[in-house]
């Protein structure tokens, strides 16, 4: 019989909504080749699935993540190209969670309790919404053993001010809940017992709106952001008319002409 705990444990407290909770806590939940795989299949799958409208991603343990499996990491070092491959392989990899998070057509929310550091912080960044645990810390310290935070840094300078960003790249220094607000690594931050409470209630309330104008606008300010100010706005015009064009929006605009309550269709 096998009795071995899975890396991930999927949670759906009702139809729209998928907390994915990661299990590793033994290992700090490290984001190791397994841990990536377990949470770019889960995500990937929910994608598919149109009854699931928001993703959650929370952490049994003190850690939420402590970023790569340093002791897998060492162990490739035995290969005969002295681990080369794998390290290739891991970032990718990596690389590619985040930006099937970033792709997602439905909202992805990190619910974090305690400790993110390196690729779990990256992990936070990455997500479109952060709501903390008021004890969480957060850190990309990859510099203190030699090993800058490199592919972190993409996520945490595309979510926080530029000079905030380098200095925590640059010192590893753990910040605290209240500084990751602050600097918008976070969304905001509760007392622990409140912590899942919080997030599944912003889970809802984004559950209840339409999940295809949700998508679209979803795509659309992660497309923007990398404009020039000229064609962002020309790409968002065509958004926004494109969107007036389907059945939510004459909806919606219709309803709350009558001031009555829409009947989204998601289409």
């Amino acid at each position: 019989m096998n009795n071995e705990v899975p890396l991930i444990s999927k949670e759906e407290p009702n139809n729209s909504i998928l907390r994915l909770v990661m299990n590793d806590h033994k290992s700090k939940n490290a984001l190791s080749s397994k841990m990536i795989s377990a949470l770019t299949n889960a995500i990937s799958s929910a994608c598919d699935n149109k009854s699931i409208r928001v993703i959650v991603i929370a952490a049994n343990g003190n850690v939420f993540s402590a970023g790569h499996d340093l002791k897998e990491i060492e162990e490739a070092r035995k290969d005969k190209d002295n681990g080369n491959s794998f390290f290739k392989e891991l970032f990718d990899s990596c690389s590619a969670l985040m930006q099937t998070i970033v792709n997602s057509s439905k909202p992805v929310i990190a619910e974090v309790s305690g400790v993110a550091t390196a690729a779990g912080c990256q992990l936070v960044a990455s997500c479109d919404l952060a709501i903390a645990s008021n004890d969480s810390k957060f850190a990309t310290p990859g510099v203190n053993i030699g090993l800058f935070c490199s592919t972190p840094m993409v996520a945490l300078s595309r979510n926080v001010h530029k000079k905030n960003a380098m200095e925590m790249l640059l010192t590893g220094d753990m910040i605290d809940s209240h500084k990751a607000k602050e600097i918008g690594l976070i969304n905001d931050y509760v007392e622990v017992e409140e912590l899942t409470s919080t997030v599944m209630a912003l889970a809802h309330k984004i559950a209840s709106k339409p999940t295809l104008t949700i998508s679209t606008g979803k795509k659309a300010f992660y497309e923007q952001a990398e404009m020039s100010l000229s064609k962002a706005y020309e790409y968002t015009s065509e958004v926004m008319k494109n969107n007036l064009l389907r059945d939510d929006a004459k909806e919606g605009i219709s309803a709350f002409i009558d001031k009555r309550s829409p009947d989204w269709q998601d289409k």
